[in-house]
């Protein structure tokens, strides 16, 4: 509950800071919107995010950051040779600068050196496949974007479920300890075994592997059995 309210003012707060800051700040608002494209085209054995897919999601968030992507070629190299079939076959390299420009202050540039390539049969289209493939994934690398084959839903899933889960504090591990060496003196068992027992009903054989979450759990496990070890008692 306090997270879903954390995460709503933060979206409420950028959404107040559109279109203004440093170049940074607003390809960082960028990249923090744009974290999954779907790949939507099919190929003969594959399928792959097409550059429309990819500019369909940033353009409009380059537009309201007032941003550009100015693209420039500062080399250019041109290979053929001849296919199984005996048709030429083209490959075009182009050494290229991709420069950010905050529209709103011009000076302001971000210039990131681009290596990018293409393969053409009939001649002419090389330069301009080159340009297409390079763009696509310059935007992609630069701000980091998945193109695995699940859908969005799915890959948010899999992102949460391999973020690493705060750890076990040391005042839990002492909590732990004590609560642990408590069980043992009221059972009349080895503190080892009782804390031998308890991490394996977590799954795990040391303290240490706990996370913040399964040991607060385990902690209130081993309180109410030894609340009820006590009442025993009396």
């Amino acid at each position: 509950m306090v997270e879903d309210k954390v995460e709503k003012k933060e979206k409420a707060e950028a959404s107040t800071d559109v279109g203004t800051g440093s170049i940074y700040e607003r390809l960082q608002r960028i990249h923090r919107q744009v974290k999954y494209i779907q790949k939507s085209q099919q190929a003969s054995q594959y399928t792959y995010a097409g550059s429309s897919d990819v500019l369909g999601q940033i353009h409009g968030l380059m537009d309201d950051e007032k941003m550009l992507l100015v693209p420039t070629i500062i080399s250019h190299h041109l290979t053929s040779t001849p296919n199984k079939k005996g048709s030429m076959v083209y490959f075009t390299e182009l050494e290229m600068i991709m420069t950010w420009v905050n529209t709103e202050q011009p000076d302001e540039k971000l210039e990131c050196p681009w290596y990018t390539q293409g393969v053409d049969i009939a001649g002419e289209k090389g330069v301009g496949k080159a340009l297409t493939y390079g763009e696509k994934y310059f935007l992609l690398k630069f701000f980091q974007i998945a193109t695995d084959d699940v859908d969005p839903d799915a890959f948010q899933q899999i992102v949460e479920s391999k973020k690493q889960s705060e750890p076990i504090s040391s005042e839990q591990q002492k909590t732990l300890t004590d609560l642990f060496d408590l069980m043992a003196g009221v059972t009349q068992t080895a503190a080892a075994k009782v804390k031998i027992g308890y991490l394996n009903t977590v799954g795990v054989s040391d303290v240490a592997q706990l996370t913040h979450d399964s040991a607060h759990k385990l902690i209130e496990l081993v309180q109410r059995q030894l609340n009820k070890q006590t009442e025993k008692g009396v």
